[in-house]
């Protein structure tokens, strides 16, 4: 079974210097990425360049950020194109959530994923055939 990540899955399993309270999510995160059972997009390979490179405790050059990138070349990607744009778009006005998130679950769609590891969206809420799951939600007090 193909599953999707989102942005901040692959965040969490690249970023270095995380609290003591978030390296639990770092652990999960590599859990998911080391099954390789996942595919990506385009934007969520994006989103991750711009967040890795500026946030964080300690951010990445451009060099470490696409040697990262180029550790998920192998797996299934989704590029941006038309029909995700539309589709996401139609997703966001339906289910009233961001463009953004809508074009994640779009593509997780066209991946063929039944599950989106994603902690942005509502743990467990089903969008036509993907249900979402917060693989962080265990570790909030």
């Amino acid at each position: 079974m193909v599953e999707f990540v989102d942005t901040n899955v692959v965040f969490y399993a690249a970023t270095r210097g995380l609290s003591p309270t978030d390296r639990p999510k770092r652990a999960l995160a590599r859990d998911l990425l080391d099954a390789g059972r996942f595919a990506v997009s385009g934007q969520v390979l994006a989103e991750f360049y711009n967040n890795i490179t500026k946030k964080g405790p300690a951010p990445f050059s451009h060099n470490e950020a696409i040697e990262y990138i180029n550790l998920l070349r192998v797996r299934p990607c989704v590029p941006v194109d038309t029909d995700i744009v539309v589709h996401g778009a139609a997703l966001a006005q339906h289910y009233d959530l961001s463009y953004w998130d809508g074009a994640i679950i779009a593509a997780a769609h066209v991946a063929g994923a039944k599950v989106l590891y994603s902690e942005d969206l509502n743990d467990g809420q089903v969008y036509g055939d993907v249900t979402v799951v917060n693989p962080f939600k265990s570790l909030v007090h």
